[in-house]
């Protein structure tokens, strides 16, 4: 079943009165959103808001106490968590690289990846086809990120979560990075970017959901998101 919005958007996921508690602490209250398909969603807000949390919720690093989370349409405890994970892929904040070679990390999650469709991954995340058997100890920062978000595509994800994926690079290579994001945005991979930038966010993103203190208090259309204008540039 293909869930859509009431203005006939198909939408990825929808969150039901999410909330998750650790130690103590209410990390999200009462979460209900929307997330629609073939688009860019940021999620923003201060430091601490529960962010990364609901985007770990979102391929099941981590599961709600009460509440429900949804993928088009389908409740995520009635999937594969393992399929789950290969049709939503997470890209984190530091570039992890697990192999030696460029060529051997695209394929963690596809040992049968043919050389040439490697190299179109890399071209795809704005890398040379030349790297494919360059060690990947001699990468910088942004290239290790395009090359995780090449990794990530190897498996043909229908959605590609990034959590902060450029807050820990420097100017240059964030904007490399934020080039293959949004080249995958006009290819139409469904994507939701945690972001600490309200200029990244008012850039990349169509959607906006608004968190504070683990509680969505806005989400919609980008130009509509008040939190994105009052906290400027």
């Amino acid at each position: 079943m293909v869930a859509v919005s009431e203005d006939g958007q198909d939408t990825a996921f929808t969150l039901e009165q999410v909330t998750l508690r650790r130690g103590g602490a209410t990390l999200l209250a009462d979460v209900s959103a929307m997330i629609p398909g073939g688009r860019c969603t940021a999620l923003v807000g201060p430091s601490g808001a529960g962010k990364s949390t609901l985007l770990r919720l979102l391929n099941r690093l981590d599961e709600p106490g009460s509440g429900r989370v949804r993928l088009h349409g389908t409740p995520l405890p009635d999937l594969d968590v393992l399929a789950l994970r290969r049709r939503v892929g997470l890209v984190g904040q530091q570039p992890v690289l697990l192999t030696d070679r460029v060529l051997d990390d695209l394929r963690v999650g596809e040992p049968g990846l043919t050389e040439d469709t490697a190299a179109e991954l890399l071209v795809r995340a704005h890398l040379a086809p030349s790297m494919l058997h360059r060690e990947t100890a001699g990468l910088s920062g942004g290239e290790a990120q395009r090359l995780c978000l090449a990794r990530a595509l190897a498996v043909q994800p229908e959605v590609l979560l990034l959590d902060e994926p450029t807050s820990a690079l420097d100017a240059v290579s964030a904007s490399a990075v934020e080039d293959t994001i949004e080249q995958l945005i006009e290819d139409g991979l469904t994507i939701v970017l945690v972001s600490h930038s309200p200029v990244q966010a008012r850039r990349l993103a169509g959607h906006v959901i608004v968190l504070t203190a683990g509680r969505v208090t806005e989400q919609g259309p980008v130009d509509t998101i008040a939190y994105l204008k009052q906290v400027g540039a």
